[in-house]
C-alpha cells in the first residue's frame, strides 16, 4: 500500500507515477472522497467535544443540587448524533482503504517505461546455449518413458497436474536440496518451514488479496484459509505486526514449498507439459531490510539466485521488466529466462522483486531505527531461488543427447545415489 500522506501532499505526481503502469487513477473521485472524510472527521471531533463539556456541567449542575434532566437529554442527542458521525466515517475509511488496497506500488526510477514484456531490458546473459547436432526435444517428450507421467496426473486431480516417479522424482528433489544448500551454507539465509494454508490478512499483507483473488485457490470458508500461491505470503508474515530491532537486520530466509495457483485467465497458455501447473515446488528467497540497504539487497538476492543456474552450467539471460510488465506489488522487478532448446526459446525461471515499503505498510512490519529511537518501516524483498519444476525441465532439456537420455549435472551427482544418466 502507498504512504496516504502521498495522495494528500503530491497527488499529481502519484498519478503520473501510475500512469507509467496504464494505471488510470481517478483522482477526481479520490479527492470527493477525501473532503468527505475530512468534514466527517471534523463533525465526529466538534460532537466528542461538545458531549465531553456537557458530560462535565452535568457533573457540576449535579454538585450544585440542579435540575440536570434537560442537560442528560443534551448529552443523549450528542450520543446519538456521534454515533450515526462515527458510522458514516466507518464506511468512508473503509471505502477509502479499498481504493488504496487496489493500487499497485510506484516504481523505482530505473525500471524502463513500456506496455508490456517485449519493451523489457535485456541486462546480461550467461553460458553458451547447447548446439546439439541432432533435434532437440522438449521435456514432455524427454519424460515419456522416464517417469514423467502427465495422464497419471490428470486421473488424479485434472488438467495442468503431473506425477513424477523415480529418477525425475529424485533429480527434482535433487535440485531443491541443492538450492537450499547452497543458500543457506553460502548466501546466509536461514532455512524456515512455513504453513501452505494462511489466512485472509496474510495474503492482504504482500498484495494477493483484494485484487487476485481469482488466482488463488481457497481452501475453507470457516475459517477462511487459503492454498500459498508461493512462500513468500507465509514467509514475509513473519514480520507482520513487528518491530524488528536494529541489529537483527537484514534477516534473510529461505523456504521450500508447493505452490498452488488457479492460473485464472492462462487458459490457453503454456497447455503442454509443465510450464504453467496448478501445484509446483519452488525454493523461495526472502529479506527484510533497512530502506537505504534495499537497493543493493536487490541485486545481491537477484545473484544468489544466478548463482543456482551457474553451478547447474545453465545459460540464461536476466531481464529488468519495463512499467507495464512490472507486478502490482513491486517497484523494481528482474526476471532471470533460462534457456530451453525443447521451445528454442528463454523462459522465466525466477523473478526477483523490491517491493520497499509497499508490503511493509499493509503488514506494519517495522524497525527501531536507534538514530531516532522511532519505529519505521521495513523494506522487504523476495525472490524464487529457484523455480523447481522449471529448473528440472531446464536441465532435462539442457543435458539430454541425441539418444533422449538426461546426463545429471555435476552439482547434483552428490544428490544422486551414484546414478550419473536417466536412460
Amino acid at each position: 500500500m502507498l504512504d496516504p500522506r502521498l495522495f494528500r501532499t503530491e497527488l499529481d505526481f502519484v498519478k503520473q507515477q501510475l500512469a507509467r503502469r496504464s494505471f488510470h487513477f481517478n483522482t477526481e473521485f479520490y479527492v470527493e472522497l477525501e473532503v468527505k472524510r475530512k468534514d466527517i472527521q471534523i463533525k465526529t471531533q466538534e460532537l466528542q467535544n461538545e458531549r465531553n463539556s456537557r458530560s462535565k456541567a452535568i457533573g457540576q449542575a449535579k454538585a450544585k443540587g440542579e435540575d440536570v434532566q434537560s442537560l442528560l437529554d443534551q448529552v443523549q442527542h450528542l450520543g446519538d448524533a456521534l454515533k450515526a458521525a462515527e458510522t458514516v466515517l466507518t464506511d468512508i475509511q473503509s471505502e477509502m482503504t479499498m481504493l488504496m488496497e487496489g493500487i499497485p506500488n510506484i516504481l523505482d526510477e530505473s525500471v524502463p517505461d513500456g506496455k508490456n514484456e517485449e519493451f523489457n531490458v535485456e541486462i546480461s546473459r550467461w553460458g553458451d546455449v547447447p548446439a546439439f547436432d541432432f533435434a532437440a526435444k522438449d521435456h514432455v517428450d524427454l519424460g515419456a518413458h522416464k517417469g514423467l507421467d502427465f495422464e497419471l496426473g490428470a486421473k488424479i486431480a485434472g488438467a495442468r497436474f503431473v506425477v513424477l516417479n523415480g529418477a525425475l522424482a529424485r533429480l527434482q528433489r535433487a535440485i531443491i536440496q541443492l538450492m537450499l544448500d547452497t543458500h543457506t551454507s553460502q548466501h546466509g539465509y536461514s532455512e524456515t518451514y512455513v504453513p501452505y494454508l494462511v489466512n485472509a490478512d496474510s495474503l492482504r499483507g504482500t498484495g494477493q488479496l483484494p485484487k487476485f483473488e481469482a488466482d488463488l485457490f481457497k481452501a475453507s470458508d470457516d475459517p477462511g484459509l487459503y492454498l500459498i500461491p508461493t512462500a513468500e505470503v507465509p514467509v514475509t508474515n513473519i514480520v507482520r505486526d513487528v518491530i524488528v530491532d536494529a541489529k537483527d537486520l537484514p534477516l534473510k530466509f529461505v523456504c521450500h514449498s508447493p505452490c498452488f495457483r488457479s492460473e485464472a485467465g492462462a487458459y490457453g497458455r503454456d497447455v503442454r507439459g509443465m510450464i504453467r501447473q496448478h501445484q509446483f515446488e519452488k525454493v523461495e528467497i526472502v529479506q527484510i531490510v533497512k530502506p537505504e540497504d534495499s537497493a543493493q539487497a536487490h541485486e545481491d538476492l537477484t545473484a544468489h539466485a544466478e548463482s543456482i543456474l551457474q553451478k547447474l552450467n545453465l545459460p540464461y539471460r536476466k531481464m529488468l521488466l519495463c512499467a507495464g510488465d512490472t507486478g502490482f506489488s513491486s517497484a523494481k522487478t528482474y526476471d532471470l529466462e533460462v534457456w530451453l532448446p525443447g521451445q528454442n526459446a528463454y523462459r522465466e525461471i525466477s523473478s526477483c522483486s523490491n517491493f520497499k515499503d509497499f508490503q511493509a505498510r499493509r503488514l506494519q512490519a517495522r524497525w527501531r531505527n536507534p538514530e531516532t529511537g522511532k519505529p519505521e518501516l521495513v523494506h522487504t524483498l523476495n525472490g524464487s531461488g529457484l523455480a523447481a519444476g522449471r529448473t528440472l525441465i531446464a536441465v532435462m532439456e539442457n543435458y539430454q543427447d541425441k539418444e533422449g537420455c538426461i546426463r545429471i549435472p555435476d552439482a547434483l551427482l552428490p544428490y544422486m545415489g551414484g546414478l550419473k544418466i536417466i536412460g
